[in-house]
């Protein structure tokens, strides 16, 4: 601020003269709160009863709380992004489950040859509806010489194709014992 306008504002704020306000201006080295404690001093200005003298103070506050009420606003805004994101990752897991779940197929295979091939998708839906029909059957074409695999292109495939292979290798071994114990007896 220029000395001019602290003249000015020194003069609003004690309704002091020009000339009175620049003349203790100068003797206070243009400091305003020392300005009108001197003006005080003289007389010149009543001392207020309650309250103070401000130098922009009031404005620096409300500048204060409005940048307040902005962070409180942006970290509002922040944590609805995150949700926003939270919602928007689960959404996106759910869309390449549901697209992986229709590239995989489950397919069913006799003597080598190729029965059915259903996405996994609608494997999953079976076994989800009708669990105690499903399951089962599924577990009795093992000991028909029903083999299962999974195609597709992804490691769960080659892992599934494992288990696939193990259980079907189980289901002939107590095929095997059976027989050895029906021509035992």
């Amino acid at each position: 601020m220029e000395n001019f306008e602290k003249v000015e504002k020194l003069r609003e704020k004690t309704g002091v003269s020009y000339e009175e306000a620049k003349k203790v201006l100068e003797q206070t080295n243009y400091d305003m709160l020392d300005a009108i404690i001197e003006l005080e001093k003289q007389g010149k200005v009543i001392e207020p009863k309650e309250g103070s003298y401000t130098t922009g103070a009031s404005q620096d506050m409300e500048n204060v709380k409005k940048f307040e009420l902005a962070q409180r606003q942006y970290e509002k805004d922040c944590n609805k992004n995150n949700v926003k994101e939270g919602f928007r990752n689960i959404a996106e897991f759910f869309r390449l489950l549901f697209r992986k779940s229709l590239e995989i197929y489950f397919n069913i295979n006799r003597d080598g040859k190729k029965i059915a091939s259903v996405p996994v998708l609608v494997l999953a839906l079976m076994v989800l509806g009708f669990f105690w029909v499903t399951v089962p059957l599924i577990i009795i074409g093992l000991f028909f010489g029903v083999s299962y695999n999974f195609t597709g292109a992804d490691k769960v495939v080659a892992d599934m194709n494992n288990v696939c292979d193990k259980a079907a290798q189980t289901a002939e071994n107590i095929k095997n014992e059976f027989k050895k114990d029906d021509e035992q007896n």
